[in-house]
């Protein structure tokens, strides 16, 4: 990237940390906005309901056939460890089909994150994913839940937080089930989680994604998360309550592509209750998968 366009998107990340009174960190973000290619990647924000005072931006759309989270060790914008964590990414390259990455970082700690995309024509069975020598043993020990909902041929993403020791496990082109509030409700008590809001129950019927986050040293699901598609976030508060910071992002945030701003607001469900969280979409790549379905969304069924 040039040095005016990381000085436009540094710009753009001081302008959005301080729509939430947060102080980005040069040190951390400068480095990392250095290492990768941003001219032809999409760049998102989120904010989250849950407790911190923090701003994370996403990068997605870098190339399949590098290592996200090798690449930012190597750059020293990462901490290279002995947990599996460190090694997961490894086993998902050497064993499933993968069409692109993204990484995600805090805005005041750096590197959180990577995405790993796979084909949207070929969702991935959970029996050949829990089977990866790195992932968590509970993924496998909890293949009769993602059966009993028709998750368990889904897989679209596979997502881990390196600093948290965490994996999402996404899912696309759910059964239409999987969005009636009693499905829900069957989800949520399954996993000794507590009874759904209403709230989380309308943003469930518009779910256009599904994820459930796992860890080393629990046998549980840790939370199950719905995410629906918001195609003008300044509107996102007319329809649904928003805490006072998320209102004021969703409000004012900035985007680079016409019309407007356009993201995704997650429900997530843990042993502490719920929590929300906002991504938008500051910059969308032509030919991504994220400007296909946001710049030309097909008519819903839902």
């Amino acid at each position: 990237m040039t040095s005016t366009g990381m000085d436009s998107l540094y710009a753009a990340i001081e302008e959005t940390s301080g729509l939430l009174n947060i102080s980005p960190s040069r040190d951390k973000v400068w480095p990392i906005l250095s290492a990768y290619d941003l001219q032809k990647v999409v760049v998102a924000f989120r904010v989250t309901t849950r407790g911190s005072r923090d701003l994370d931006c996403r990068f997605t759309a870098l190339p399949a056939d590098v290592n996200p989270y090798r690449y930012a060790v190597s750059k020293n914008i990462a901490e290279a460890t002995d947990h599996p964590v460190g090694t997961l990414l490894d086993d998902v390259q050497a064993q499933l089909p993968v069409t692109a990455h993204g990484v995600d970082f805090s805005v005041v700690d750096g590197f959180k994150k990577t995405w790993t995309f796979l084909p949207g024509n070929d969702l991935q069975k959970l029996t050949k994913v829990a089977a990866l020598p790195s992932m968590p043993a509970s993924l496998g020990e909890n293949l009769d839940f993602y059966a009993r909902y028709g998750l368990d041929d889904r897989n679209s993403m596979i997502g881990i937080d390196y600093p948290s020791r965490t994996v999402n496990v996404y899912f696309l082109q759910f059964p239409d089930s999987c969005r009636e509030p009693d499905t829900v409700r069957a989800m949520l008590s399954d996993l000794g989680l507590g009874e759904p809001s209403e709230q989380m129950l309308q943003m469930a019927r518009q779910a256009v994604g599904i994820y459930t986050t796992l860890k080393w040293d629990s046998d549980r699901i840790q939370r199950i998360t719905f995410a629906t598609m918001v195609p003008d976030a300044r509107a996102l508060a007319g329809r649904i309550a928003l805490e006072e910071k998320v209102a004021t992002f969703a409000d004012r945030v900035g985007h680079t592509y016409p019309g407007p701003v356009q993201g995704l607001y997650n429900v997530a469900a843990h042993p502490g209750g719920e929590y929300f969280k906002l991504q938008t979409y500051y910059q969308l790549a032509e030919g991504s998968l994220e400007a296909r379905v946001l710049l030309n969304p097909a008519p819903s069924g839902h």
